[in-house]
């Protein structure tokens, strides 16, 4: 990755995650994990990770997301305006690392009563 696409990344990271925290039409905690930009800068990959108790919640808040990037897109456009010409598109994708480490949690504590119980 080079520099320019590195500090494009840094920028899209901070961006995104300034706009969701203050003007994304749902409260819950949305927190944006990193950026990738292409080499062309057309496109940045957007990796979102959504704070809920159940996955079927935490899939419509990131449909509701995908479903606004067009409108994130904008506002993203008019904060670095000075910066760059031409604002990546971007795709959002979902990190399920959080609920991976709840289940793995849960394993954990089935192997501690049954040892306790032992």
């Amino acid at each position: 990755m080079s520099v320019r696409t590195q500090r494009v990344a840094k920028l899209m990271h901070r961006e995104i995650a300034g706009i969701l925290a203050h003007e994304f039409p749902d409260k819950s905690m949305v927190t944006v994990i990193g950026a990738r930009v292409t080499r062309d800068l057309s496109i940045a990959h957007v990796d979102i990770s959504i704070l809920v108790d159940s996955a079927e919640e935490r899939q419509n808040i990131f449909d509701t997301l995908v479903g606004h990037s067009s409108t994130i897109r904008k506002l993203l456009a008019q904060r670095i305006r000075h910066q760059m010409r031409a604002v990546p598109s971007i795709r959002f994708s979902l990190d399920n690392s959080q609920e991976a480490a709840r289940k793995i949690d849960l394993l954990f504590d089935r192997i501690k009563e049954q040892q306790s119980n032992k």
